[in-house]
């Protein structure tokens, strides 16, 4: 499914690592190279033509995030480094300033370190408590667990949309309304949601959403807060320095710009802005109904090939997104993912930055496959054909 679109792809190559980073189609490396060598200037600096360029395609990319993820406001989206920076402006520049000792905030095992570690911050830092919400037999967040870990305390649920190893689509609509007949605020890691399916921010009534350009066809180092505005107007900047500020002529006289600049400061990613608008427009060319379907029926067909092999042990037999992950018997995964390597299949191996999930799982890494509209059932079955034969799994492993 478009794969013509993508110069990687045609190397003799097969890339299943999609959760990490997706490939990048040539419209989008076009319209970062058309900024670079045309129009390099600044953004919201110059009285040029040059820059009211810059000005207008950095704006239009804002616009292109907004109409993507339905969001009310086009102050809402602020442009960040990654899902990793905006989680951690949202803990550091918002949380932190609200929560209190003693407060309670839930996360899961299953979360990835971006959406652990800033909490933990405040652990030690305010003297906040994280807990878990309990996980079910296939490692998935229901509503009655939801309900049963809701304490008094709790001020915050912050979990992933879709996990990067278990690949469970939680039910974030479900889940934000509890929360909300609660007064609990609903942050959401988007990193493995937005690029899989449609995401509607005002249906789903959530407060947060964090998310990366580089897994969704687009450049790295580019990413986005989303933010209710009312809630926006109150995340003090973590950076504060040039553009973001309307005059400072002392320490009680600084004066900040409206959202969403004070919370970009100084010189942003700008071909990474650009580059993430372009590759916006062209998912919404294929349709995230689409593929979401594809992804869908490359991953039942993987699961199918790989279930008669007695020497896999698939961790997430079902699941809702395009990860596969599992264990082939008395093997060490990243043994496994140099095996495939030397026949330039390209998988992810260890802990996937989930390094508490092994409280639940039971183990503590493991192969991950992770596929994306682009991959085929050619690849699956050159994949399976190499993982069949345990023998010659373990004889090239000596």
């Amino acid at each position: 499914m478009n794969r013509e679109d993508f110069p990687l792809l045609k190397e003799d190559i097969i890339y299943l690592d999609n959760s990490a980073t997706s490939l990048k189609p040539q419209s989008v490396i076009d319209k970062m190279n058309d900024y670079y060598t045309n129009y390099s200037a600044n953004a919201h600096r110059g009285d040029y033509d040059l820059s009211f360029r810059v000005d207008k395609e950095y704006e239009e990319a804002r616009e292109l995030v907004k109409d993507f993820i339905n969001a009310e406001y086009l102050e809402e989206i602020v442009f960040t480094s990654g899902a990793t920076e905006s989680l951690n402006m949202i803990v550091n520049g918002f949380f932190a300033n609200l929560l209190e000792a003693g407060d309670e905030v839930l996360i899961t095992t299953s979360e990835h370190a971006s959406n652990v570690l800033p909490w933990f911050k405040l652990v030690n830092k305010l003297g906040i408590k994280v807990n878990y919400i309990p996980l079910d037999n296939n490692y998935y967040v229901t509503i009655d667990n939801v309900k049963k870990a809701i304490t008094p305390n709790t001020k915050v649920i912050s979990i992933a949309g879709i996990t990067n190893v278990i690949g469970d689509a939680r039910p974030i609509k479900e889940i934000a309304k509890i929360a909300h007949d609660n007064n609990i605020f609903m942050v959401v890691d988007g990193a493995q949601m937005v690029p899989h399916i449609k995401v509607d921010v005002q249906d789903l009534d959530i407060d947060f959403l964090a998310f990366s350009g580089h897994k969704m066809c687009g450049p790295t180092g580019i990413g986005v807060l989303y933010g209710k505005k009312e809630l926006l107007e109150h995340l003090e900047p973590i950076n504060l320095g040039g553009g973001m500020n309307e005059s400072f002529d002392s320490p009680d006289e600084v004066y900040l710009k409206p959202l969403p600049t004070r919370l970009e400061a100084g010189t942003q990613n700008i071909a990474g802005v650009i580059g993430l608008g372009e590759a916006i427009k062209y998912l919404n060319k294929i349709g995230m109904a689409n593929i979401e379907k594809q992804e869908h029926k490359l991953r039942q067909y993987l699961i199918d090939k790989l279930l008669p092999l007695k020497h896999i042990d698939i961790i997430n037999i079902e699941s809702d997104s395009g990860i596969v992950a599992f264990n082939v018997n008395k093997v060490f995964s990243q043994d496994v993912a140099y095996y495939l390597n030397k026949y330039n299949i390209c998988v992810r191996a260890g802990n996937h930055c989930a390094k508490i999930l092994k409280s639940s799982v039971g183990v503590t890494n493991t192969v991950r496959i992770s596929l994306y509209f682009y991959n085929t059932y050619e690849e699956i079955d050159n994949l399976v054909e190499l993982l069949s034969d345990y023998d010659r799994i373990v004889k090239e492993m000596i």
